[in-house]
C-alpha cells in the first residue's frame, strides 16, 4: 500500500501557518475539557445515589457496547464521509446531554438515567472515534502527521487537565445538570465547526458498500494478516499502554502505601508522567528522528527500563522514572501513531484504527489484574521488573523488521 492512493483536493499550508488545523485542535481540546468536567460530575453523582458496586457499574456501563460496536464503526468510517459521521454522533451526544440536563433540573437523577446515558455515550464513541481517527490523514501532508499528532496530544492533555481541575467546582456549584449543560455547549461548538469550516484537503478512497458490514470487518482482519508492517504497528500500538498503565495506575499507589509516602506523592508522580508526556510530544514538533518508527520503538525500550525503576524504594528514582516514562510515552506515541496513520491503507484506515483501539480496551483489564495479582503474592519490585523488562524486550521485535526500520514519513511511504 502507498500514500499515493489518497487524492489531493487542495494543498495545505505549512503546518506552522495552518490556521484551520490549529483551530480544529483547539476546539477539540475545549471539548475534551467539557468531557472531563462531565465525567467528574457523572462519577460523583453515581457515587451519591448508588452503592459503590452499582456506581462502578454505571460509570463502566458504556465500555461493553463500545467494544461490541467499535469494529462496525471502523467499517462505516471506511465507507462513509467521516465529517458526516462525526456531526451525526456528536449531535446524538448533545441529545443525551440535554436529556440529562432537563431531567436533573426537573427531578433528582436516577441510576436508570445514568446507566442509559453511559450506554448511549459508549455507542456514540464506538461509531464516532474510528471516523475521527481518519481526519488527520485527510487534513495534512504525511510529513506533517507527527507535528499534527504532537499538537493534538498536547492540547488534548491540557484540555483534560483544565477540565479535571475545575470539574469538581462546577459539580459542587451547579450539579450534574450544570456540568452536562456546559459539555453540551462544547459539543455544539464542535458540530458547528465541523459542519461549516472543517474541510478535508485529501480524499481517501472509500471501501465498497457492495458487501455486508460484517464482511467489511472480516476484510479488515484479512488485510492486517497480509500486511506485515501494518500488523506490527497495530500490535505494538495496541500494547503501548499495557506495561505502563498498570505500573502507574496500580503500582504507584501500592508503592506510596508500602513506603508511607502518602497520597500526595502519587499526585506528584502522576504529574511528572503527564508533564513529561506533554514535553515528549512537543519535542516532535521541533525535532524528530529521520526514521520515525525506529525512534518511537527505541524510546519504548527506554520506557521499559524506566518502568523497572518505578519498583525501587527510592522516591528520587521513582520520580525520575516517572518523568522518563512520560517523556518517552509522549515522544513514542506521536511517532508511532503518525507512522500508523501514514502507512495504513487509506481505504482500511477506519477498520485498522478500530482494531487497534479494541486491542487496548480488551487487554488492559487483563494487564491490570495480572499486575495486581503479582504484587499481592510477590515482592512489590517484581511486577515492575517483569512488565518493564517484557516491554523493553518486545520492542526489539519490530526493530528487527526491515520494513519498519525503513519507514520515513518525509518520503513516500511504502509498506
Amino acid at each position: 500500500m502507498t500514500t499515493s492512493e489518497t487524492r489531493m483536493l487542495r494543498r495545505p499550508p505549512a503546518f506552522r501557518r495552518d490556521r484551520l488545523v490549529q483551530a480544529w485542535l483547539t476546539i477539540k481540546a475545549v471539548s475534551d475539557a467539557g468531557d472531563a468536567i462531565f465525567l467528574i460530575a457523572f462519577a460523583w453523582t453515581a457515587v451519591q445515589i448508588a452503592s459503590p458496586a452499582m456506581a462502578g457499574l454505571v460509570v463502566a456501563a458504556g465500555t461493553l457496547p463500545r467494544a461490541i460496536l467499535l469494529l462496525i464503526g471502523g467499517a462505516y468510517a471506511d465507507r462513509a464521509d467521516a465529517r458526516r459521521l462525526m456531526v451525526l454522533f456528536n449531535v446524538l451526544r448533545i441529545v443525551v446531554l440535554i436529556t440529562v440536563t432537563v431531567w436533573c433540573l426537573a427531578t433528582t437523577p436516577t441510576v436508570a438515567l445514568l446507566l442509559a446515558a453511559s450506554v448511549a455515550f459508549g455507542l456514540c464513541d464506538a461509531l464516532f472515534e474510528p471516523a475521527a481517527g481518519t481526519m488527520p490523514r485527510q487534513l495534512v501532508d504525511v510529513a506533517d502527521l507527527p507535528a499534527y499528532s504532537a499538537l493534538s496530544q498536547t492540547l488534548s492533555r491540557l484540555g483534560t487537565m483544565a477540565g479535571s481541575a475545575i470539574g469538581g467546582f462546577v459539580v459542587a456549584a451547579y450539579g450534574i445538570s450544570g456540568s452536562a449543560g456546559l459539555n453540551t455547549v462544547t459539543y455544539a461548538v464542535v458540530v458547528v465547526f465541523i459542519a461549516l469550516w472543517l474541510r478535508p484537503r485529501f480524499a481517501l478512497p472509500r471501501a465498497t458498500a457492495q458487501q455486508s458490514v460484517l464482511r467489511d470487518v472480516a476484510d479488515g482482519f484479512r488485510h492486517l494478516g497480509r500486511e506485515r508492517a501494518t500488523r506490527t504497528l497495530v500490535i505494538a500500538l495496541s500494547g503501548l499502554n499495557l506495561a505502563v498503565g498498570p505500573a502507574i495506575s496500580i503500582g504507584l499507589p501500592l508503592q506510596a502505601t508500602a513506603r508511607g509516602w502518602g497520597a500526595g506523592a502519587v499526585g506528584v508522580f502522576e504529574a511528572l508522567v503527564g508533564g513529561g508526556a506533554m514535553i515528549g510530544a512537543l519535542v516532535v514538533v521541533r525535532w524528530r528522528p529521520r526514521r520515525e518508527a525506529v525512534g518511537g520503538f527505541t524510546a519504548l525500550i527506554v520506557q521499559g527500563l524506566a518502568i523497572v525503576a518505578l519498583g525501587t524504594g527510592s522516591p528520587t528514582l521513582v520520580g525520575v522514572g516517572c518523568l522518563v516514562v512520560g517523556l518517552t510515552a509522549g515522544f513514542a506515541s506521536v511517532l508511532l501513531g503518525s507512522t500508523f496513520a501514514a502507512t495504513a491503507a487509506p481505504d482500511h484506515l477506519g477498520r485498522l484504527g478500530s482494531i487497534l483501539r479494541l486491542g487496548d480496551d480488551c487487554l488492559m483489564p487483563v494487564a491490570m489484574s495480572v499486575f495486581g495479582l503479582l504484587a499481592s503474592i510477590l515482592p512489590l519490585f517484581t511486577p515492575f521488573a517483569l512488565y518493564g523488562a517484557a516491554m523493553a524486550l518486545l520492542m526489539i521485535v519490530p526493530l528487527r523488521n526491515p520494513q519498519i526500520r525503513g519507514l520515513m514519513l518525509s518520503s513516500p511511504v511504502e509498506t
